[in-house]
């Protein structure tokens, strides 16, 4: 295990190298956190290890998840499990939220509109200190403003990204019928058809694909009757198929799988990459999706997977989860294939993309014990990212 003063330098020359990328002195950053130009040095330096305060004024100073500067330490973990006994107690008292203010809508939206930003960046640690709070107020002021209704909902997806990455299912699930019963009370059938999409983690958990799959496509028929043609409908309707395909294909249902990927593909061909109601969709995504689905079916399928992560990589404008994600999905068809050294640069590119994504991922965990398994003389490199994933 690293020492200390070894942490504290990778997380002091982490500083460094993103204050510089950000054209930010020392003095800029130290005005910024409001910490002294000297911590600011002798952080930098190593010499001294940042508490949990410290750490999060640099990083809000930075623009970046804390996280970004923990690379490489356990602390991470320990920061967003400790936030969830907070986020139970918000979820169990919802019927009777306590006292409280409630800011003005505007500033409400801008919160809401953060929280789903870090949920799309993958930066679990900001999102888990700030959704207790941002719950309660939301579920206080819904008592006298249903408007606020699409806020809750969408908080709520926030928190069950942090609850489901991190293994906390049974909170997942609770967040999730939830946002089911919040979505009642407001007349949408977009915002209640990307619930659906959302509760397909649900399936995904306790491997009932074919369930799952029913319960997209009775919520796909639904949209269907809808009259609409705007790019957020098309957007909404484009995940679901995208997401159906790839539950069919662990269903096994090889046809159903082709068909929504095809219907996923015809949708995202007329609409621009985008959000749509918290869910990224188009052309990028669904092509992301080629090679999850690619996974799902395995042995032939998995050419056409290899093919593209040869040739492609998701561009820097889409969200952090879905850029890491499609590198974690690569690394297991790589694996599968045989190819080893090709498979531990796609998981370290999810890495970098979005740390905390890729270390909490099962898949990455598995993988990385796999290729533990199969080098015998492991490198210092392979080691590193095995500790790094706590698995050494």
């Amino acid at each position: 295990m690293p020492s200390a003063r070894r942490s504290s330098s990778s997380a002091g020359e982490r500083i460094a190298a993103i204050r510089s990328a950000r054209r930010m002195t020392q003095g800029d950053l130290a005005r910024a956190a409001n910490i002294s130009l000297s911590m600011i040095r002798k952080l930098e330096q190593g010499s001294r290890n940042p508490g949990d305060n410290v750490l999060d004024a640099i990083a809000a100073a930075l623009g970046v998840d804390p996280s970004r500067l923990l690379h490489g330490t356990g602390r991470t973990d320990s920061r967003v499990h400790g936030t969830i006994p907070l986020l139970r107690q918000v979820i169990t008292t919802c019927d009777f939220p306590d006292e409280g203010p409630v800011r003005p809508l505007p500033e409400l939206q801008v919160a809401v509109r953060e929280a789903v930003r870090c949920r799309l960046e993958s930066q679990y640690v900001r999102l888990s200190y700030a959704l207790p709070d941002l719950i309660a107020e939301l579920t206080r002021g819904l008592r006298t403003a249903s408007g606020l209704a699409p806020l809750l909902v969408t908080s709520y997806r926030a928190a069950d990204a942090v609850a489901y990455k991190y293994g906390y299912l049974d909170l997942s699930a609770r967040l999730i019928d939830l946002m089911r019963q919040t979505t009642v009370l407001v007349e949408d059938p977009l915002l209640a058809a990307s619930v659906a999409y959302v509760r397909t983690e649900v399936f995904f958990a306790t491997h009932t694909y074919e369930a799952g799959l029913r319960a997209l496509e009775v919520e796909i028929d639904r949209l269907r009757t809808c009259k609409d043609t705007s790019l957020q409908y098309m957007g909404v309707l484009g995940s679901l198929h995208m997401r159906a395909a790839v539950v069919a294909a662990r269903a096994g249902q090889v046809e159903d799988a082709l068909s929504h990927r095809d219907e996923a593909w015809r949708l995202g061909g007329m609409v621009p990459e985008s959000i749509y109601y918290g869910t990224a969709f188009g052309p990028d995504s669904v092509r992301i999706h080629e090679v999850s689905l690619a996974v799902s079916l395995g042995d032939s399928h998995l050419r056409p997977a290899l093919d593209l992560g040869d040739t492609w990589a998701p561009p820097s404008s889409m969200p952090a989860e879905r850029r890491s994600g499609f590198f974690i999905e690569l690394a297991r068809a790589r694996l599968w294939a045989g190819m080893r050294d090709a498979a531990f640069d796609a998981l370290r590119s999810a890495r970098r993309i979005a740390p905390q994504h890729t270390r909490e991922h099962p898949w990455v965990r598995e993988d990385g014990e796999t290729l533990l398994r199969l080098h015998r003389a492991s490198s210092d490199e392979l080691c590193g990212f095995a500790e790094w994933l706590g698995l050494s």
